[in-house]
């Protein structure tokens, strides 16, 4: 992965480098005594050469050496042995020496006035060298010589200057575009593409546009199954509504004694009011944050299924086939019991006398499947993918309902991180499976 953090601090470290660098440069030219006599061609490996041609030649030949240097650089040049004295003429006038004697401050001499020692690596001797450089000469050597320190510096400026550009471009421009984004998103005109380009990074901002698009889609879902719940709720509240105002409407006209045999239709009626506003509860409750997770004792909870099953419908029989041994099974028992509570009432509705509910219970590695299946006439083909869906009921039917029983089961599964498939048997009847993870947290 090509990580932002890798990136911003090797930026950091090549600009410390840069800055290091350049201040050990222009350090140099700033010490002008050591920088000149290192840098000046005319000063080049002068006490060198100097001290071979006079310790092989003699003195004539070291004389000669210095007057070439200064017919050639303007530069007066004497040396002295390691008591003072001098060993040539030199080419610095007697007169000049006089008056750079009477001059207690050096910045008022016409020239610069420079001096170092070498020891001779083959007669052991050491020489005091004192170069006397004329201002003129000196600056206009500096403006060539400064030029080396003041190019680096500018190509380096340049370089940091692109550098920090291009590290900020790569920071701010995925941030507007994520704000974009959000903006968006606020506006529940979000769309997928907007961020394709972002999520295709391999660094932090690649991981946060996918997390991003992720929770997009999941917030878009949630919003058109909102708004989904609330149309098909108006639409279904309208009916046991409109019910219960003809009623009225006819007990306000009816006779005492005919008043009578409408209460129990009103009655009815407010119960079915009353069902259906509990069942949209129970599924917008499932969307609401459930709390901690808690270990499930799934067998436990299926006997109690089977319990209420046989008070409710004794003529039904519902069989239960699992492994005796404890599933670690982590979840919110209240909402799964609803949701296998759902599923069995659905399946007792359709499943014919005489013939077992089966509820069979299997581990597959880190899943737990759920299976219940009833023998009943089962659901055409076309219609199993809208099952789950809320009020959607199949056609044809003459039992009670309002199609949110395999709603809620499905948004329980979801919410402990599974999934509710719905099929036809091959052997005919319904099998509805609760495939649930075994031992993880719920998403």
């Amino acid at each position: 992965m090509s990580s932002m953090f890798w990136r911003i601090f090797a930026s950091f470290w090549l600009a410390i480098v840069l800055v290091a660098g350049l201040s050990i440069l222009l350090g140099r030219a700033l010490n002008q005594d050591s920088w000149i006599i290192s840098q000046h061609p005319a000063l080049d490996n002068l006490p060198e050469r100097w001290s071979q041609r006079f310790e092989e030649q003699g003195r004539q030949a070291a004389q000669d050496f210095l007057e070439q240097r200064k017919r050639r650089f303007h530069i007066d040049i004497q040396v002295l042995d390691e008591n003072g004295e001098p060993l040539v003429r030199g080419t610095f006038p007697p007169r000049a020496a006089a008056f750079e004697a009477r001059q207690h401050n050096e910045r008022r001499l016409p020239w610069r006035r420079l001096t170092a020692e070498y020891t001779s690596p083959s007669s052991g001797n050491t020489y005091l060298f004192i170069y006397r450089i004329p201002h003129p000469e000196l600056e206009a050597w500096h403006r060539g010589s400064l030029l080396l320190p003041l190019s680096a510096l500018g190509i380096a400026l340049v370089v940091l200057s692109g550098l920090s550009l291009l590290l900020t471009l790569s920071i701010t421009r995925p941030l507007g575009r994520l704000r974009s984004a959000v903006h968006d998103l606020g506006q529940t005109v979000y769309q997928q593409h907007s961020l394709a380009r972002l999520a295709g990074r391999r660094d932090e901002f690649g991981v946060l546009a996918r997390d991003f698009n992720r929770m997009g889609a999941r917030l878009q879902g949630l919003i058109g199954s909102q708004r989904q719940l609330l149309r098909d709720v108006s639409h279904e509240l309208r009916s046991p509504l409109a019910r219960l105002r003809i009623a009225l409407a006819l007990a306000e006209r009816a006779e005492p004694a005919e008043r009578d045999t409408l209460w129990p239709r009103l009655t009815k009626e407010c119960d079915r009011l009353e069902d259906l506003i509990s069942e949209i509860l129970a599924l917008a409750r499932l969307d609401a944050e459930p709390g901690t997770a808690q270990a499930i004792d799934l067998g436990k909870l299926l006997d109690a299924l089977k319990d209420d099953a046989r008070l409710s419908a004794p003529e039904q029989q519902v069989q239960i086939h699992m492994d005796s041994r404890p599933l670690p099974l982590l979840g919110w028992p209240d909402m799964l019991e609803r949701a296998l509570d759902n599923l069995l009432r659905n399946a007792l509705r359709f499943n014919p006398a005489g013939q077992p509910i089966e509820i069979s219970v299997q581990r597959q590695t880190q899943q737990l499947q759920i299976s219940m299946r009833d023998h009943g006439p089962g659901v055409p083909a076309e219609l199993l993918d809208k099952l789950g869906e809320p009020f959607f009921r199949a056609p044809g039917q003459s039992a009670a309902g309002h199609g949110l029983g395999l709603a809620i089961a499905r948004r329980a599964a979801e919410r402990h991180g599974g999934q509710l498939t719905l099929a036809n048997h091959a052997q005919g009847g319904f099998i509805a499976t609760l495939v649930l993870p075994l031992a993880a947290q719920p998403a």
